[in-house]
């Protein structure tokens, strides 16, 4: 069996598990062989298939994610390692970069509260290369990951990555204050109905906030003010319903809300500012 041959077989199998049931089967070829997806499109259709392909594919047809599978993901045209320690990074996150690079044009210093793979404050940091940064998790093999990525990326001087825990006491002592605070915190209520590919594999301690997804928000945000700068913004994630509900949990804590919308026209970052803050 060829190459082609091999893919279309695979997107047959995987039709009743993957709505890119065609897209996984190339990505995975590509992996299979070690080279591109465009490499294997131009160039390998009718190569022997490689032995190596079956197992990639049986995986994925228990539901587990491409990302996992290959251990990259491409997030802001940054490749990124991955693994089950950590979520894997969404197009829609750009949401969250894209609002802080348009209010926060300088930052000196930013935080990664969630840091995960690193994503977030990776991405900022590519784009503004005179800023410092720290990414913190509760997880310490999150941020093996991020401390990767970092590196990877050329970045480890500006970006350091510490372990804290928002919901324990003096988690942010000793960090100083920042011109912006980006996060991306668990947001998903416990029973929420999710794909097997998500309920099954990513970490749950990164996805379910309690019954209504909103127990980090409050924890989280009131906690933030103390380490802003007199100017500094916050920008977070959120579900598309909970935009209402997390602008409320930062008005009481005395910020002035902007919410953001996706690609997709979705809620999914509101920008958090002091009520005598000023972004231009």
């Amino acid at each position: 069996m060829n190459v082609a041959q091999a893919i279309h077989a695979a997107a047959q199998r995987l039709s009743t598990t993957s709505d890119t049931a065609r897209l996984d089967a190339e990505v995975l070829m590509a992996h299979a062989l070690a080279c591109t997806r465009s490499a294997l499109l131009l160039r390998h259709m009718t190569d022997p298939a490689p032995a190596a392909y079956a197992p990639l594919i049986d995986r994925r047809a228990t539901h587990e994610p491409v990302a996992y599978i290959t251990g990259t993901q491409e997030f802001w045209g940054l490749p990124l390692r991955v693994t089950r320690d950590t979520l894997i990074p969404r197009g829609d996150s750009e949401t969250i970069v894209e609002a802080a690079l348009a209010a926060a044009p300088a930052p000196a210093r930013v935080l990664d509260c969630g840091t995960g793979t690193g994503a977030l404050l990776l991405a900022t940091l590519s784009e503004r290369p005179q800023a410092q940064g720290i990414g913190i998790d509760a997880s310490p093999a999150a941020l093996t990951i991020a401390a990767a990525n970092a590196a990877a990326l050329g970045l480890s001087d500006r970006a350091q990555m510490r372990l804290a825990d928002w919901t324990q006491p003096d988690w942010a002592q000793g960090l100083g204050q920042f011109d912006l605070i980006l996060a991306n915190p668990p947001y998903v209520e416990t029973n929420a109905d999710l794909s097997p590919s998500v309920r099954d594999y990513e970490p749950a301690s990164a996805l379910f906030a309690g019954p209504d997804g909103l127990d980090d928000y409050r924890r989280l945000i009131p906690q933030l003010p103390p380490l802003l700068t007199p100017k500094g913004i916050v920008v977070i994630e959120i579900g598309h319903t909970q935009a209402e509900s997390v602008s409320t949990i930062g008005q009481q804590a005395g910020f002035i809300t902007q919410l953001h919308h996706d690609l997709a026209g979705r809620p999914r970052a509101l920008l958090f500012l002091r009520e005598s803050g000023d972004t231009r």
